[in-house]
């Protein structure tokens, strides 16, 4: 049991589950969440059903084997409303989160969300994952379904393994690396992508120089701004899978859509309040055959990147993730949009950012 929690009476522990089945006022409210969307698509896709947003129309590249990215969505969520120290008075320290044993990786997307607990635990600092389906997730890119390689495209089966083990570098890279996390510039995930591909390089340019809504660095990579908010461990839980298919001109399309799970607390020296910030991306990369492309070798062109976030902020546009704590959710509006449960990968990116379209504010039912 931590420090400052005592054990709960028998009868305040009944009274507690009758109001929360009840839907009583006193229960405790899920913490709402404000959602935003930004779509914008940069290249002509011939046969591709239209967006549920209409895009700016790409600027067509000159040149054979010039590839533009395809789609560029984000939507965020932003958790607010939870009230922790009325949590940990009905629910206490007793239990890690962790007790349960690890799941297996991810090899398909599942058919319906993890159960949610009976009563929902704080994180803590000693354990960050607590309460959370992601205590039983993987750690790092353990957490990451690789599949089996097979001859595809214009790849043999040992090049289709090799760009697989490069896929998880750059999954590693942008949204694992420490130093990324604390708000580096991420090199060696760059260093992955296409110099050739002009609009990537554009963008790049510009997100870590002067981040906006359509130009922004978590998009792709995952950073929080050191002076503000720090990692509590070396752990970054995941759940998450990466599948491919022969795409244009015989290349290797790989999908890659992973959860991270990234626990935090304040900077400043003592600060103990543990917040989560989830953040699921989908990322679609092509390594293209270089006898039809204009690419440099051991790199990849972008086909499209979609991100969903909760609690890394909403309409803050400064290239960090900006979550949210305790006094600053009470403070927060209630939510006005739909639920989303951000630990639910039995939804596809695609229809959880058409259901986000423009909502404004929603619920998420966890964090």
């Amino acid at each position: 049991m931590g420090k400052g929690e005592e054990s709960i009476p028998d009868e305040e522990w009944e009274r507690f589950l009758r109001e929360a089945e009840a839907g009583t006022q006193g229960a405790p409210e899920e913490p709402s969440a404000r959602a935003r969307m930004v779509a914008r698509r940069l290249r002509e896709e011939t046969g591709r059903p239209e967006p549920w947003r209409s895009p700016r129309p790409a600027r067509r590249q000159r040149g054979k084997g010039w590839y533009a990215v395809g789609l560029l969505v984000a939507a965020a969520v932003l958790v607010v409303a939870l009230d922790p120290g009325r949590v940990a008075g009905w629910f206490g320290g007793v239990g890690g989160g962790g007790e349960s044993a690890p799941l297996a990786a991810e090899s398909k997307r599942p058919d319906e969300p993890p159960p949610t607990e009976a009563a929902a635990r704080l994180p803590s600092l000693e354990q960050p994952f607590r309460g959370s389906p992601a205590a039983r997730w993987g750690d790092g890119t353990a957490g990451i379904g690789l599949p089996e390689a097979r001859a595809t495209g214009w790849m043999s089966k040992g090049q289709v393994a090799q760009a697989l083990g490069r896929t998880q570098d750059f999954l590693a890279a942008s949204s694992l690396d420490p130093g990324v996390l604390r708000g580096e510039r991420p090199r060696k995930a760059i260093a992955l992508i296409n110099p050739h591909q002009q609009d990537v390089q554009d963008y790049l340019a510009t997100a870590f120089r002067t981040p906006s809504r359509e130009n922004d660095p978590l998009l792709l990579f995952s950073r929080f701004e050191k002076t503000k908010v720090r990692l509590v461990g070396d752990v970054v839980k995941t759940r998450g899978r990466i599948t491919y298919r022969e795409g244009k001109r015989g290349a290797v399309e790989v999908t890659t859509d992973v959860t991270y799970v990234y626990p935090v607390v304040r900077s400043a020296a003592g600060s103990d309040e543990v917040t989560r910030t989830i953040v699921r991306r989908e990322v679609v990369l092509s390594w293209d055959d270089p006898a039809k492309v204009v690419v440099e070798p051991d790199t990849f062109s972008l086909v499209s990147y979609k991100v969903h976030t909760t609690n890394g902020g909403c309409d803050t546009f400064t290239g960090y993730l900006t979550p949210k704590f305790s006094a600053e959710r009470a403070a927060s509006r209630p939510g006005d949009g739909p639920e989303v449960d951000p630990y639910d990968r039995s939804t596809s990116m695609e229809t959880r950012i058409r259901e986000a379209g423009d909502a404004g504010c929603g619920t998420a039912t966890r964090s």
